[in-house]
């Protein structure tokens, strides 16, 4: 008896919820009918997934490192759905807010530990071959990555650091985004002139990363977390969820860039040039960024030597 009560009562609910869609619960029980189970193959579309690694050369290798990237910008969309959580977040609740964060951090706890398949699962020979053929692409063209800054912190704070002191809050989006720090990353070593792996970046993504900017001018998660009360801003276990992000985001993400780096772009003779041009010895650093996306969390002196024992790990071996 108890489980006919049970079916009646959902029934009526079902009825309830479709009962201004224009069709009766009849309708929609008859489509149930007719539908086809679901297969796991179906529901992730594996077959269209696995279909999407087009390498560009005969190479082995470029196939592992087409899907570690994809594998990559998955994690990159993660991060964005708890951020996005995050940022439309009304409730102020200080457990909601630490989960979130938390989830960030093992998202980027997953990506850092498998950058080692970038570092050392391909061959060095194949790599500097097949690179050739994707020019001028480049990994700086991710749109995910700038929009997970633009989430995270007042677009202030990701100025580039040599400009930082000369900019506000009052200034306009579109005159902090021109200042932005990345686009020195990104930008000819001899003549200072944008490489066209920028060039095409503005002209995809520029529009959509400043609509992203303004709607979330005053409401980033560094503004969430400043409108919290002082007894949550200074909750022990949120300010080491923040901190751990920050590391995350801003000296660990790079830091295993620069190891891939080195690996296959580095050589006795000087270094190469990434794929898009990009000068990654002055770009990945930590300590030349100094990007936090949460500054009132440290001290001075933290601040001033942010990154700094990640690069002499990488430039100075004797120094480890």
């Amino acid at each position: 008896m108890k489980n006919k009560e049970r079916v009646e009562s959902q029934i009526s609910k079902l009825e309830e919820k479709y009962k201004n869609s224009g069709q009766d619960l009849s309708s929609y029980l008859d489509g149930l009918l007719y539908q086809r189970y679901l297969t796991y193959w179906d529901y992730i579309h594996l077959d269209t997934l696995l279909s999407l690694q087009v390498p560009r050369t005969h190479f082995p290798d470029e196939e592992i490192f087409i899907m570690y990237h994809q594998i990559t910008e998955l994690y990159f969309k993660l991060i964005l759905h708890e951020q996005k959580q995050l940022v439309d977040d009304k409730s102020q609740d200080i457990k909601f807010f630490i989960d979130k964060v938390n989830r960030i951090n093992s998202y980027y706890k997953a990506l850092i530990s498998s950058f080692g398949i970038m570092i050392k699962g391909m061959e060095r020979e194949q790599f500097l071959q097949y690179r050739m053929a994707l020019l001028p692409a480049s990994g700086f063209q991710s749109a995910q990555y700038r929009m997970i800054e633009i989430y995270a912190t007042p677009m202030e704070n990701l100025v580039h650091y040599s400009k930082r002191d000369n900019f506000s809050s009052e200034d306009s989006i579109e005159t902090l985004y021109e200042n932005i720090y990345w686009k020195n990353g990104a930008t000819d070593k001899e003549t200072g002139e944008k490489t066209l792996t920028l060039k095409q970046f503005e002209y995809r993504y520029t529009p959509r990363l400043i609509r992203i900017a303004k709607q979330v001018k005053d409401g980033t998660i560094y503004h969430k977390y400043r409108q919290l009360s002082d007894e949550n801003q200074n909750n022990k276990e949120l300010i080491k969820a923040l901190k751990t992000l920050d590391v995350n985001a801003n000296v660990n993400w790079p830091l295993m860039h620069m190891g891939s780096a080195h690996r296959y772009l580095g050589k006795e003779a000087g270094d190469l040039d990434a794929t898009g041009g990009t000068n990654w010895k002055k770009f990945l650093p930590p300590s030349f960024q100094k990007i936090v996306f949460f500054p009132e969390i440290y001290s001075k002196q933290e601040l001033n030597d942010w990154g700094k024992q990640w690069v002499d790990h990488i430039f100075n071996p004797e120094k480890r």
